[in-house]
């Protein structure tokens, strides 16, 4: 059976403990792409990754590595998603589906637990996948912007996509709970 995990990123403190706002993996367009996966035949999962106000690697590994992951397994992650799959994928030898990365952020900054993002990146992190693509916009956070640059600096073989007018690839920024972009990329052979 074809899956997905898709994994969202970090957010503040506030914003996490408000009780108005969805939890992370159901905001912006996460609802929208696990149900066109789900239509499409791939049972996609939107994991709540632990303490998304203050990421700890450990925890979000133990989270993620609930899930059955193979070369039938395609991997989305935003912004500190999308860092997290590149330091996962980097540190092990697995061999899984498409993957995905949307605004990637490595805290170029390190605004975050200082080990998360101690690790070297395998420039050779495409070889373990059925296709590497990086989707960023040019009108991002710089952090965004400069995380893309190292990833193009480091990645062999990768697709970097580049957009405009998307920003963070939130709500507030595409004006839109669709991402009918991501959504070709993951399904596209």
């Amino acid at each position: 059976m074809k899956t997905a995990i898709i994994v969202h990123g970090w957010t503040g403190e506030k914003e996490y403990f408000n009780p108005t706002k969805p939890a992370l993996s159901n905001a912006h367009w996460f609802p929208w792409i696990q149900k066109q996966l789900l239509i499409n035949g791939i049972l996609a999962q939107t994991p709540e990754m632990p303490d998304a106000y203050e990421p700890n690697y450990e925890k979000w590994k133990w989270m993620f590595e609930q899930f059955k992951i193979d070369e039938g397994t395609a991997l989305v992650g935003h912004s500190c998603g999308g860092g997290f799959l590149v330091r996962w994928l980097s540190e092990n030898k697995i061999k899984v589906g498409k993957v995905v990365l949307v605004a990637p952020w490595l805290d170029p900054k390190h605004e975050i637990d200082k080990d998360f993002f101690k690790f070297d990146i395998d420039s050779d992190l495409s070889s373990k996948t059925k296709g590497l693509t990086v989707m960023y916009s040019t009108d991002d956070y710089s952090d965004i912007l400069k995380s893309v640059a190292i990833l193009k600096s480091k990645l062999k073989e990768a697709k970097f996509q580049e957009f405009i007018g998307k920003g963070h690839f939130v709500f507030k920024s595409m004006k839109s709970e669709e991402f009918p972009e991501l959504l070709k990329e993951v399904l596209e052979k």
